[in-house]
């Protein structure tokens, strides 16, 4: 274990800086500061990242840091970190290390015994989450899934039963292969698709799954999919609460066989169905 107190030495540094989704409003000042006093900046797209210099009148060296490159170019950060020199990483748009280059040099870095340090800023899926009127109180953020179907469908597969918001980044072209496993697997769920962040074209698209899959799409930028969790983990969780009897009971309450309600008490518990019977069987208090 060990502490690495973040601005109580003047030690080289590596900052993690994020950058405008959208809307070059969006730059805080700090981050302004930031890249004028680093020695170098990193950029994932050295002629996005111009513009956004140009903007703010920021002068310091830019070079390339994008994933082609990431492995061989976190040495070269780790070099000039040893020389003394202050390290700035950005990405095109949003927070370096989320959906993005900047995960395996912090990594590096730390693991070297150098200051890493992340500024606060944009990232696309908070303000999509927090708009949305979804629970946001346990959320799972999964950026991309994988562009292979067989490989997309595994991993939904694994979050079916998950009772959090599930929170995906998707592109315009796979977007309907996307929205399509999701219904194939989840069902007629509640979910918003957010657009456009902080752009003037900026949209939420609320409904459910079966309102959204034949839907035309705009080929042009990216989304934001939020989809509700699992309301029968939910419920499972509430049944877990009270004694098997009143787990049993509940099911039969709802017009469902004996047999059928006691699989189902099983399955909520995780428990197997003699032990379920056995409990059952047990005299009330």
């Amino acid at each position: 274990m060990k502490n690495v107190p973040s601005y109580l030495s003047a030690s080289p540094t590596l900052y993690l800086v994020p950058t405008p989704i959208g809307n070059l409003s969006d730059m805080t000042f700090r981050a302004v500061e930031t890249l004028q006093a680093v020695d170098y900046i990193f950029a994932e797209d050295t002629r996005v990242t111009k513009v956004l210099l140009s903007h703010f009148h920021i002068a310091t060296p830019l070079l390339s840091y994008h994933l082609f490159n990431e492995d061989e170019k976190g040495d070269d950060i780790l070099e000039l970190l040893s020389k003394g020199h202050n390290i700035a990483v950005v990405s095109d748009a949003g927070m370096p290390g989320i959906s993005d280059p900047g995960f395996l040099v912090a990594r590096k870095a730390i693991a070297a015994g150098f200051k890493v340090v992340a500024l606060p800023g944009p990232v696309a899926f908070v303000p999509a989450l927090v708009a949305s009127g979804l629970p946001c109180e346990q959320f799972s953020f999964f950026g991309f899934l994988n562009h292979r179907q067989s490989l997309r469908k595994k991993t939904l597969l694994q979050l079916v039963n998950r009772e959090e918001t599930l929170i995906f980044y998707e592109s315009v072209h796979r977007i309907k292969a996307f929205l399509n496993d999701a219904y194939t697997i989840f069902g007629n769920r509640e979910v918003v698709i957010a657009r456009e962040l902080t752009k003037k074209y900026e949209e939420y698209i609320r409904g459910h799954l079966a309102d959204v899959i034949n839907r035309e799409w705009e080929l042009k930028g990216e989304f934001v999919v939020m989809i509700k969790g699992s309301k029968q983990a939910l419920l499972a969780v509430e049944l877990n609460k009270k004694t098997v009897e009143e787990h049993y009971q509940f099911y039969l309450d709802q017009n469902i066989d004996a047999k059928e309600a006691m699989k189902k008490v099983a399955k909520d518990r995780q428990m197997a169905k003699s032990e379920i019977y056995r409990e059952l069987l047990k005299p009330s208090k």
